[in-house]
């Protein structure tokens, strides 16, 4: 039996279902390689039979990571599974995860399969993944809704049919933690095993439940987690996964088990996929929300400048978040740059540190001291725009009258196009986004438009988060810069570039 609690990410999956997140294919990588850095057990990056740019997604990552396995979802299908065999062989540690539908109203309204039906189909599957893979996870969809007596003919069958992990969801949130417990309880006393079976949860956030619902599974004997960083996912979103691996770590005389997670990266993988994802991490969110550590309450501060475990229960330390830091100035050179750049935990190549520094100095012309927190800004946001379809070249606004502002927006794509339209508008912002749904020549639906300050003081860099509906579908963009216009065009275009990356895309998978 594995002697850890293992950690089952599905960000790049179930994550990705986020309405308007869409990860680029250099991004899904990056993330990628940053959950390996993290420390997780295996990463369930997609879905292959959904679309060929999931294929080469989930082919790719698993060419890429040498120390974590890979996972690909697939229906009970054999084009499915041939698929995630096809896009996971090149992996060190390539994995499945095959999964149908098991209550009531899945069975009637959706698959149109009898019970019989179901068990026929779990017993041909897994045994067909298991002709491909040493290790074979099976999920019954809607576990938490379907009859206790069949999902133990579910799991049942799946295991005789050689299903190692058996992984059971709460697919819409239903569960609550004693309910939830005992469901894992149970088949832990009642299903017959000749080999190891580790069981798995996998909770919604619907009613809020989600850590508390995987606390519980492990409480009664589940080995693995799964779950999204900073627990985005479709609705309400998944088990934050970071909350999960701090809270076994900090009440460790209570689980008496932890996660191998490297604790110290935990910060920056959540600033990362908050990022890429377009989605703001709340500021009171446990652990990576950037009121964690803050304490604004005069007793609450003068019990934490006496004793810090007053009213910590973790260090920031603890989670890579840095309380004293040393700033850079504009008469910094580029080894003292490149040295911060290793304080804080990357390993970027000579050439791309080229770029960064001349945009550090950029930076440094308009502040007095460039923080830590304006450098993983600096890094995170150059990515994120390297990495984009479609970059903002320059803006270029003016009042004409009446209150009326025009703005012109140039953009180039990767290929080194250039694009350009001009429109006006009863304020700077609309007259930018204007010009933009021009350029696209597509009607848009502003539904957020949000400013946060990056960093601290008058010349902090400014973050804005959009969010439009360009026909049916939801889109969202980051941008930022020390301008706020400019970062606002930014995040604009690519909320633009996200809904052209996504209108070919199909997926609608549920577990």
């Amino acid at each position: 039996m594995s002697n850890h609690i293992q950690i089952f990410d599905t960000t790049l999956r179930d994550g990705e279902q986020t309405p308007g997140v869409s990860f680029s294919f250099d991004e899904r990588l990056k993330i990628a390689k940053q959950l390996e850095k993290w420390g997780v057990d295996i990463i369930e990056a997609g879905f292959p039979a959904s679309s060929t740019g999931s294929f080469q997604s989930v082919e790719t990552i698993s060419e890429a990571l040498s120390t974590t396995a890979v996972c690909g979802l697939a229906r009970c299908v054999k084009s499915d599974i041939d698929a995630v065999y096809e896009a996971t062989k090149k992996a060190a540690l390539p994995r499945i995860h095959v999964f149908v539908a098991t209550s009531q109203i899945h069975l009637e309204s959706k698959l149109k399969m009898t019970q019989d039906e179901v068990l026929a189909s779990i017993k041909e599957h897994v045994a067909y993944a298991k002709d491909f893979f040493d290790v074979v996870q099976f999920s019954p969809e809607d576990a938490t809704r379907t009859e206790l007596p069949f999902l133990i003919d579910c799991v049942q069958t799946a295991v005789d049919a050689g299903a190692s992990v058996i992984n059971i969801p709460d697919t819409v949130g239903f569960s609550y933690p004693s309910e939830y417990g005992k469901i894992f309880k149970t088949l832990l006393e009642t299903i017959k095993t000749d080999h190891e079976v580790i069981y798995s949860a996998h909770c919604h956030d619907d009613l809020g439940l989600a850590v508390a619902n995987s606390m519980a599974a492990i409480e009664n004997g589940a080995k693995r987690i799964e779950g999204t960083i900073n627990g985005i996912g479709e609705r309400a979103g998944n088990t934050a996964l970071e909350e999960v691996a701090l809270g076994l770590y900090v009440r460790q005389d209570h689980y008496n088990n932890q996660s191998k997670i490297n604790l110290a990266e935990t910060k920056q993988t959540s600033d990362l996929i908050s990022r890429y994802a377009g989605i703001r991490v709340p500021k009171n969110k446990a652990i990576v929300g950037q009121n964690a550590f803050s304490h604004e309450s005069g007793i609450h501060q003068d019990g934490v400048l006496k004793n810090p475990e007053t009213y910590e229960i973790m260090t920031p330390q603890l989670v890579g978040v840095k309380t004293t830091e040393l700033p850079l100035g504009k008469l910094s050179g580029k080894h003292a740059f490149a040295e911060k750049l290793v304080n804080l935990g990357y390993d970027i190549d000579v050439d791309e540190q080229k770029v960064l520094f001349k945009q550090f100095k950029e930076i440094a012309d308009k502040k007095k001291a460039v923080t830590d927190r304006d450098i993983h800004a600096l890094i995170q946001g150059t990515s994120h725009e390297q990495s984009a379809i479609y970059q903002v070249e320059t803006l270029q606004l003016q009042f004409v009258s009446n209150g009326l502002q025009s703005a012109v927006v140039v953009i180039k794509d990767k290929d080194g196009n250039i694009y350009q339209d001009s429109s006006i508008g009863t304020g700077s912002i609309l007259a930018v986004y204007n010009a933009v749904d021009r350029i696209f020549d597509r009607e848009t639906k502003l539904l957020d438009y949000s400013i946060d300050s990056v960093t601290e003081g008058s010349d902090a860099q400014a973050e804005v988060h959009v969010q439009l509906k360009i026909g049916n579908q939801i889109v969202s963009g980051v941008g930022i810069d020390h301008d706020i216009l400019l970062a606002s065009c930014k995040s604009y275009v690519e909320a633009q570039a996200k809904y052209i990356a996504d209108i070919s895309k199909e997926e609608g998978i549920h577990s």
